[in-house]
């Protein structure tokens, strides 16, 4: 697994891999040396400080560039290392029976011990997910490969083993239709100049397009969207069909032998994701395995902090102008959402595609949409001039909604029959 994740690595970025080895060999020398209790500490500032240092790297030597380098699959690592230190330390406490609520939360990814170099390095470089990911904890990838997820101590089967070969082809034939997509979308309606995407201004706020209508210029921003959100989904797809052809992706079995399901795999829900009607449901659909990473080990570790979650987000994405007015954004969309949840939802009903749910749905595209254009932009001058040249109605028009629900009067509870 390690060899082979190397070999990834060194054929799409080089010689650079060495960065995700010294990251690993670092780590491992610290839970080596240190008591679990400081690993889980100077392992998460560590793997963060050189997740940080490589994003401004890529910055001041490609700005607004999207070669491939290191800095990708060491976003992809410093999660793997993060929840590796944390699980170590989950293990320890609850083996002294001193473990906390997160602990315990977490119980089933705890390690009793420190894992042998060639296993970690194993996980680490796993080649089903060292390039783009979902990270998963050490368990996960441990007890697919000795078998345990299968299988009991005396040999025998925990349940009927379901085949890997659906869950395999499918997500293999997902990832190629989306890559299609992904070309066709891409050259039809690109969001920055294909001849020279670092320089010239971008295709969204191209004078050709500025001169067009308002509708038009904003279909062609929600195209261009859907069009770069497919290179996600080729990439997890193909990673997804890659754990599961080993059972990476399966969850196992339930009390009564009957299999879970393949969950561990999937990164993303494309469908319930593009047709979400709910700014948390994007959320939870979007990059699933980021969004655990951030709930398990930085949400309910800091007592339930949304800062420390946004924080730890935006850094890991890198510095980039783009992704912090986009962090700075979507809370104001969140609370509007909140507040038309308490105050206009209860007046109707909260069937599935019902006419409200489908409303819901085409507003929150709307909206996110204009929102998340920061992300491929990056550069801030680009993220004004496209949020100005669509009258900045997306900020403009959460705020006038906002204001209007504090003066709306919330509906009264319906009285309980006893």
């Amino acid at each position: 697994s390690f060899l082979l994740g190397a070999f990834l690595i060194q054929f799409t970025i080089g010689v650079q891999w060495i960065h995700q080895l010294i990251t690993s060999l670092v780590v491992y020398a610290i839970c080596l040396v240190l008591p679990p209790k400081m690993a889980k500490t100077v392992v998460p500032i560590f793997v963060m400080v050189y997740m940080c240092a490589a994003h401004l790297h890529r910055q001041y030597t490609n700005y607004l560039g999207y070669d491939m380098d290191f800095s990708g699959t060491q976003m992809v690592i410093t999660q793997k290392l993060y929840m590796f230190a944390y699980n170590l330390h989950d293990g320890h406490e609850l083996k002294n029976g001193r473990g906390d609520r997160a602990a315990k939360k977490c119980s089933k990814f705890a390690l009793k011990e420190l894992p042998g170099l060639i296993e970690f390095l194993g996980y680490t470089f796993c080649f089903s997910n060292v390039l783009a990911g979902p990270a998963a904890e050490f368990t996960t990838y441990s007890t697919a490969c000795d078998g345990t997820l299968l299988y009991n101590a005396d040999g025998k089967p925990k349940g009927k083993i379901p085949s890997a070969v659906m869950p395999t082809l499918k997500a293999l034939l997902q990832s190629l239709f989306h890559l299609g997509l992904f070309v066709f979308l891409g050259g039809m309606y690109p969001i920055l100049d294909p001849t020279d995407p670092q320089k010239n201004t971008p295709a969204v706020i191209s004078e050709t397009l500025l001169s067009q209508p308002w509708v038009n210029r904003y279909v062609y921003l929600w195209l261009s969207l859907l069009g770069l959100r497919q290179k996600y989904y080729f990439a997890w797809k193909n990673a997804e069909g890659a754990l599961n052809i080993w059972y990476a992706g399966f969850e196992g079995f339930d009390d009564d032998g009957k299999a879970i399901g393949w969950g561990n795999s999937v990164n993303i829900n494309i469908f319930p994701f593009e047709t979400a009607s709910n700014i948390q449901t994007l959320s939870k659909e979007w990059n699933k395995r980021t969004s655990l990473w951030l709930t398990r080990y930085v949400y309910i570790r800091t007592g339930g902090s949304l800062m420390a979650v946004y924080g730890m987000s935006a850094f890991w994405h890198g510095f980039y102008p783009g992704y912090y007015l986009f962090f700075m954004s979507i809370p104001l969309l969140t609370m509007c959402e909140r507040m038309g949840r308490k105050k206009i939802s209860p007046y109707f009903s909260d069937k599935a595609w019902g006419p409200y749910d489908i409303f819901c749905k085409l507003v929150t595209s709307f909206f996110v949409e204009y929102t998340v254009s920061t992300f491929p932009l990056l550069s801030y001058t680009w993220t004004i001039a496209l949020w100005k040249s669509h009258y900045f109605f997306g900020h403009i028009g959460a705020i006038v909604f906002y204001i209007a629900m504090m003066f709306t009067p919330s509906p009264k509870k319906k009285d309980k029959k006893e």
